[in-house]
């Protein structure tokens, strides 16, 4: 099984930048579509950004888009989200997701769509 790991959450300021990642171990063989999900207290799960197998379809949510990129090293098993001008309804539990599926420009959306979840890394925005 493909266990994930995410890291480098933390305490930032609003306006500031941070980069969260997720490590894949694990049987990692064929291709894997990874997504960052986030859930602040009290709402649902939500996507954040979803990278296709091949990086060639890229989703992002509106309420990040223009602020967060994400990418991918397949070599490292590593996906990364950069954030920028943080706000503080960024505040969230950050994860990230991955499935395995044979359409290398599938982005899913939705968190039923994936199968293989991380721990989840906080993230906190204050003034």
């Amino acid at each position: 099984q493909v266990q994930l790991v995410e890291s480098g959450g933390g305490l930032v300021a609003a306006g500031d930048s941070l980069t969260i990642t997720c490590v894949m171990s694990g049987r990692t063989s064929g291709g894997y579509v990874m997504g960052w999900f986030r859930q602040a207290p009290g709402k649902e799960r939500e996507p954040v950004a979803v990278i296709s197998r091949s990086s060639s379809e890229i989703y992002y949510e509106d309420s990040v888009k223009g602020r967060a990129t994400i990418s991918r090293e397949d070599a490292k098993n590593t996906v990364y989200l950069q954030m920028r001008s943080l706000k503080r309804e960024d505040t969230a539990v950050y994860y990230c997701a991955g499935r395995r599926h044979w359409d290398s420009m599938w982005t899913p959306k939705s968190s039923e769509q994936f199968d293989t979840w991380g721990q989840g890394t906080q993230v906190t925005v204050s003034s």
